[in-house]
């Protein structure tokens, strides 16, 4: 995204449910800072928070500057012009009354942002909460706007399971439209995960040998080398399979596999994104027990330091079965991926922390140099982070005599463009939103269909003890039974490293 030439956005106010929680603090008001900073925001706007703390508007703008200098150190004067911006509103969110009572205040703030103005409502609440502030968004007639835009953002997860997703789609739209709706992933914000699309379409070489016919199979992973921390309580409520894998990577999935849509129009690439997703072969409760593997990081010794085991954690069930990795084989059932098997894993506690998609393509037919059999087959390799860019690796004669065959990397890295501005997620999804480009924010039928997908490996957890849950010592790669998910001889996923170039089980943390 190039913000020099950024479309200015509409006048708009957004008001922001849960501004006294971590998210606001530690990413949407930084974000929407950072709009400032680049002068990509209205001429005229305001920021609305509103919570059950108690706080007036100079200590919540203190409050805020303070989360915004944690992050832009040497922004001081920026920032205090930025504070005057935001205003704060304490409400029960379960109180009807209390929505009439923020749609004056609201109303109150139109000298600031302006005749014709717009409203961003973003729920950064607990989602046991999207229900009943949609709801009395509506009663309040707050919905509507006769001057302008009103648009709502709603964080992830966009409900627990199939049954609740639904339920919470249903209840949204008898108050938004769907166009209205703006279901944030904070990972189709990224710049790597948006440039999956460019490499995709922008290049005429990839698209020829980007299917069943080159492709041995595709991997993406995501590795965390922390554990829960202090979330003990939340997670063991979600566990990786809701908390990772059903939404950030299954999106991931979705523009590694898509077709070429007809334009970058929103509905066109969504479409293409559905397309994938109910593409999914559906699994079964057999394939579960075969095509899916949990675990639970167990207490051990990281370079010298103990660490304790996922149910030693503070908040965590000590008979716990939710899973802190899940690692998935699957199939996409159409004409470009018919009998290409997918692969998709997760973790807590793993060697070091990663998120990246390889595309695994296949050997050569005969293999002529015989000194060399070991090489690997080619990659493409797609780093979402840390060490942000791409490597493709294929093999190379080693200097001297005879045909020895080494693997080298072409490889290009983001840090190597460091005169451009490049937006975090969040500053490019709230900046989205205003402008009204849903592009990179999920459907209804999108959220529906992934957890379609997901819904019968759920189901099987909870029906059925005998499908173990394995552990693994804190620090290392997961489950070795996982290993046996892959498919062919001395195959096995990609050990990645901290460096987008490296290979190697052992990797600096």
């Amino acid at each position: 995204m190039d913000t020099n030439k950024m479309t200015k956005p509409d006048n708009c106010v957004i008001i922001i449910f849960g501004a006294s929680g971590d998210l606001t603090k530690r990413k949407l008001i930084p974000a929407i800072f950072e709009l400032f900073k680049q002068d990509n925001l209205p001429e005229k706007f305001a920021v609305l928070g509103t919570a059950s703390s108690e706080f007036t508007d100079d200590e919540f703008r203190s409050q805020m500057k303070e989360a915004v200098l944690k992050v832009f150190q040497d922004s001081a004067d920026i920032a205090e012009k930025f504070a005057a911006k935001l205003n704060y509103y304490a409400m029960d969110f379960k109180n009807e009354q209390a929505y009439n009572d923020l749609a004056s205040r609201i109303k109150s703030l139109g000298g600031t942002c302006g005749s014709g103005c717009n409203y961003i409502f973003y729920l950064a609440t607990v989602p046991s909460l999207f229900e009943s502030i949609s709801i009395n968004l509506g009663k309040a007639g707050l919905n509507v706007n006769t001057s302008g835009f009103t648009r709502i953002i709603v964080e992830k997860p966009f409900g627990y399971d199939l049954e609740s997703a639904i339920k919470l789609n249903n209840v949204m739209h008898t108050v938004f439209t769907e166009e209205q709706i703006y279901r944030i992933d904070h990972y189709l914000g990224k710049e790597t995960v948006q440039n999956v699309l460019v490499t995709r379409f922008a290049n005429g070489i990839f698209e020829p040998v980007w299917n069943r016919n080159y492709v041995h199979h595709v991997e993406v992973t995501s590795a965390e080398n922390i554990g829960i921390e202090n979330r003990g309580a939340y997670y063991d409520g979600s566990g990786a399979l809701r908390d990772m894998l059903q939404s950030h990577l299954l999106r991931l999935v979705t523009l590694m596999a898509m077709e070429p849509p007809s334009s970058f129009d929103s509905d066109a690439v969504r479409n293409e994104q559905l397309k994938v997703l109910q593409s999914l072969r559906q699994l079964t409760p057999e394939d579960v027990e075969k095509q899916v593997i949990r675990g639970q990081y167990i207490a051990s010794s990281i370079r010298g330091s103990f660490v304790k085991g996922y149910r030693e954690e503070k908040g965590v069930d000590t008979n716990s079965r939710t899973e802190t990795y899940a690692a998935i084989k699957f199939y996409i059932d159409n004409w470009r991926w018919g009998g290409v098997p997918f692969y998709i894993r997760t973790g807590k506690h793993m060697p070091t922390r990663v998120t990246e998609a390889v595309i695994h393509f296949k050997k050569t037919p005969h293999f002529l140099f015989k000194e060399s059999r070991d090489i690997s087959d080619n990659q493409f390799i797609m780093r979402i982070q840390p060490d942000e860019g791409v490597v493709l690796k294929f093999g190379m004669k080693e200097p001297g005599k005879g045909f020895k065959v080494h693997n080298v990397n072409m490889d290009f890295h983001y840090k190597d463009i460091s005169n451009i501005h490049i937006p975090e997620a969040y500053e490019r999804l709230i900046y989205d939103c205003m402008v009204g480009d849903s592009t990179l924010f999920l459907r209804a039928d999108a959220v529906e269909a992934a957890w379609r997908f997901v819904e019968p490996i759920q189901k099987a957890w909870a029906e059925n003890e005998n499908i173990k849950i394995y552990g693994y010592p804190a620090g290392t790669w997961g489950p070795d039974v996982a290993d046996n998910l892959i498919e062919g001889e001395k195959r096995t996923w990609r050990y990645p490293c901290k460096n987008l170039a490296d290979d190697g089980i052992y990797c600096e943390l």
